[in-house]
């Protein structure tokens, strides 16, 4: 821990895992929000449904900072209706050059019928090759327990999410077994 950090106590609120895979994409979150070592809420949804709900968002970190996060993509979002890329390449441009949104501490997974994209908390847009990825402190375990289970199992996308997001609830410590489900039809 640096020495700036040295007694803050930060919110966390994770996990978060998308599944492009037959036909849907599947987003879940678990609902746990800590503040330092203690659980302050066990139901927090984690997942919106914007845009009349073609897209789905899911976001991990600062529940404050991700909401605001969030707000900022629907917004632009709205200003460039069915193209989520450059809605998010814009969203990422000012993060970078805006002071106030370089400070935030949040992730967003975004999706549609087309896409799924990673927005990070250094402005970055990625899109997953294999169409499986996770944020927020259990989403790498939640993100190789899909990858296994999309290559190696016959379960439907819904399930791969909701086993996955299970295997990261067991291994971190921020992430319940309360999860969340939302899916669309997928055109990728």
């Amino acid at each position: 821990m640096s020495r700036s950090d040295k007694g803050k106590r930060r919110w966390r609120s994770t996990t978060v895992l998308a599944v492009r895979h037959g036909g849907k994409i599947v987003l879940g979150a678990d609902g746990q929000v800590t503040h330092g070592n203690t659980i302050m809420k066990s139901d927090t949804k984690k997942l919106r449904r914007i845009l009349d709900g073609k897209v789905l968002v899911g976001f991990a970190g600062s529940t404050a900072d991700a909401f605001a996060l969030m707000e900022r993509f629907e917004e632009k979002a709205k200003d460039f209706p069915g193209n989520i890329a450059r809605a998010a390449t814009e969203l990422a441009r000012d993060w970078r050059m805006d002071r106030a949104l370089r400070k935030l501490e949040a992730m967003m997974i975004v999706a549609d019928a087309e896409l799924t994209l990673l927005l990070t908390g250094q402005g970055d847009v990625v899109q997953p090759t294999d169409g499986v990825v996770g944020i927020g402190s259990g989403g790498a375990y939640a993100t190789a327990a899909a990858k296994a289970m999309v290559k190696h199992s016959t379960l439907s996308p819904e399930e791969i999410v909701r086993e996955s997001l299970g295997v990261a609830a067991e291994i971190d410590i921020y992430t319940n077994n309360n999860i969340i489900i939302e899916e669309l039809t997928s055109l990728a």
